[in-house]
């Protein structure tokens, strides 16, 4: 089985991603697919797209929910891809050593030369971020853009993940949550920012902002009643009509 990092430095790349504002529009998976498809773990399959079953690689994934009720229910749309895990169990599972996280940052990887694909990391995996890639025969996951994050010929404002680069309502944030000054340690610490399943002891760098409370709508306004006509701006419209 595979060891983590025995000396890892403080540095754990992640990404924040605010509940509150994501829209649920899939930018940030197209985005990351559109990437990824050219990129580290290049290429990324899609068996029949746009048949009745359809099979592919995806890195980022949005599902959708209805939280509450009445007035006080919302939709809340929910990015899920790997958390890169302090103590991630598809690695310590994986038999070959393909699957490791970078003492460096804490970014966790697959080697595809090594990668048997036993799919024994996406067992392990409770989040469901592990990708079996049918045509290539080895497991694949996000790996937080470290061809685009290390780039040194891109401009520096760039080298963020395609997914937080692209997200049109700034609900990714991509930084150093090792570090307790940067800004997404910051935003998670305003917020109150968590960690997805934290009972399960995996202990994921990447958060989630809660949405923030919504009030109740104020009660519509009662409409006067104009003595033998229709109430308010209907009965102006009548009235003018009328002439």
């Amino acid at each position: 089985m595979t060891c983590l990092p025995s000396s890892p430095s403080g540095k754990r790349l992640g990404l924040v991603i605010d509940l509150d504002t994501c829209v649920g529009c899939h930018a940030c998976a197209v985005a990351c697919k559109e990437w990824n498809a050219g990129g580290h773990s290049a290429p990324l399959t899609d068996t029949d797209p746009y048949g009745a079953d359809p099979t592919g690689v995806w890195f980022n994934r949005i599902h959708s929910f209805e939280a509450g009720d009445g007035p006080a229910g919302r939709t809340v749309h929910f990015p899920k891809s790997c958390l890169h895990c302090d103590e991630p169990a598809c690695v310590t599972v994986c038999p070959t050593g393909a699957s490791y996280k970078r003492a460096e940052d804490g970014i966790v990887l697959v080697n595809p030369d090594t990668c048997i694909g036993c799919k024994l990391c996406s067992w392990a995996c409770p989040y469901g971020a592990r990708e079996y890639d049918e045509d290539e025969g080895v497991m694949k996951k996000c790996t937080l853009c470290v061809d685009r994050i290390e780039n040194q010929n891109i401009p520096e404002i760039d080298r963020v993940p395609a997914c937080v680069s692209t997200c049109p309502s700034h609900a990714r944030h991509y930084g150093d949550l090792g570090d307790p000054a940067s800004a997404v340690s910051q935003l998670v610490a305003a917020r109150g920012g968590f960690d997805l399943m934290p009972e399960l002891g995996y202990r994921p760098v990447n958060k989630y902002l809660p949405p923030r409370p919504r009030e109740a709508p104020a009660p519509a306004p009662v409409a006067r009643v104009e003595e033998g006509g229709l109430p308010g701006f209907l009965g102006w419209v009548d009235r003018v009509l009328s002439r």
